[in-house]
């Protein structure tokens, strides 16, 4: 059975489809032959690196179900991605240890097709060279200035690398770029990888037709990062928790002294808005963790809601916070949480986090991480084989949690 049969079995038994249908109109690389065929493959290999060394390689390890299948199938693979943010060539945003660490995995050598333009004489020479299986990795797609812009020259250049495109980066699929969007109209045939099709099953089967109870988890810094998301759940769920820095806009909003902490103050009014919207389906901090200065070991205290003094700012949710959030998961039944409820790289100000983690591993439901900084917050508290899924996209995630379209997905041919 195919790994996306799988996942497909796992929604089935939770009762969970998606009414967008987006997951199952798009080809997969299930519906495709590749065969002596140049696939060019748009992965996410996003990862971060310190002194030339890789120190999470979560999204390449992601990406070897669809890699493997493709290589087994007489691929002949052709990989591209971006690598930060860099304006143009740039040898500290090369992709270089992304080819050495996918070489020890996959157990054979990725050639590293360094051209400063991405498709230079090198790739060309390289792809040229294959034979069914092998596979190259080319420079960082931002080396040049008209991926971001979608620009017609960049896509055709990329499409001449190949015969099939197969997108398998959810993390970039928000964004109508040359490698994500552009070349889908110079290649001829197109499908989804097996993360990008498991992204679509399990995030549009929770929005679209969760089994209930659904209960959705936001959290981290601003109420301006999520007003979409905020409003689309809140027509959606049967319970909304908030917590992070941006539950203190919505305290303020109902009238409460945040003191220091975190705040929007053009966002009261659209706090305003959905707090009237929310009817009892919104959940929000009751006491809180504070502390006099933002740092590991500042001086903290626990305060109940509306007890935070000037001077103070609120760092994570209190033990009364965490009993109400954690028994209102009990009888879930589908949970997507995005963004911490505190700040969990301090130890400290970790305990919401973790309590809503434990949580989540404790119920028998389907619970989805959408990516981000939660995503990161599971994994280091050893949580992440206990979820049913984990994001690897957090803009992304949220975008299409808001129900909108996502231009990397809708690129791709339908079935």
């Amino acid at each position: 059975m195919t790994q996306v049969n799988i996942f497909a079995d796992q929604l089935a038994l939770s009762g969970m489809k998606s009414e967008r249908g987006i997951a199952l109109a798009k080809k997969t690389i299930d519906d495709i032959q590749v065969k002596g065929k140049r696939v060019l493959v748009r992965c996410d290999f996003n990862v971060p690196v310190i002194d030339g060394k890789i120190t999470d390689d979560n999204r390449i390890i992601a990406a070897l179900p669809t890699l493997k299948k493709l290589i087994e199938d007489g691929g002949r693979l052709v990989l591209c991605s971006h690598f930060g943010r860099p304006k143009g060539p740039d040898s500290n945003a090369s992709l270089a240890p992304v080819a050495e660490r996918l070489s020890s995995y996959l157990g054979k050598q990725v050639i590293f097709a360094d051209d400063d333009n991405v498709v230079g004489e090198n790739a060309k020479k390289a792809v040229a060279a294959m034979a069914d299986g092998d596979v190259v990795l080319l420079q960082n797609t931002r080396f040049r200035k008209e991926e971001t812009k979608n620009e017609e020259a960049f896509s055709k250049d990329l499409a001449s690398l190949a015969d099939v495109y197969v997108n398998d980066a959810f993390g970039t699929a928000h964004r109508a770029h040359c490698s994500t969007v552009g070349v889908t109209d110079f290649v001829k045939e197109s499908a989804v990888g097996y993360l990008m099709n498991k992204e679509l099953q399990f995030l549009g089967g929770a929005v679209d037709n969760p089994v209930r109870p659904f209960v959705a988890i936001l959290g981290g810094a601003k109420v301006s990062d999520k007003l979409g998301v905020i409003n689309s759940l809140l027509g959606k769920v049967d319970t909304l928790i908030i917590g992070g820095g941006m539950a203190y806009t919505f305290m303020k909003a109902q009238g409460h002294e945040v003191g220091d902490s975190l705040l929007e103050a053009d966002q009261l009014d659209y706090c305003n808005e959905m707090l009237k919207k929310a009817e009892g389906k919104l959940l929000l901090p009751v006491d809180t963790v504070v502390a006099k200065e933002f740092n590991k070991d500042a001086e903290h205290k626990t305060v109940p809601l509306g007890g935070i003094e000037a001077g103070w700012m609120g760092l994570d949710i209190g033990p009364e916070s965490r009993k109400l959030f954690t028994d209102a998961l009990k009888d879930a039944k589908t949970v997507i949480w995005n963004g911490p409820m505190g700040v969990f790289e301090f130890e400290n100000f970790a305990k919401g986090t973790l309590a809503v983690a434990q949580a989540m591993a404790d119920i028998d439901a389907t619970t989805i991480i959408g990516g981000g900084d939660s995503a990161a917050a599971v994994i280091q508290m050893g949580f992440g084989d206990k979820m049913s899924h984990i994001s690897t996209g957090g803009g992304a995630s949220l975008e299409f949690l808001e129900g909108k379209e996502l231009p990397g997905v809708l690129a791709v041919q339908d079935r």
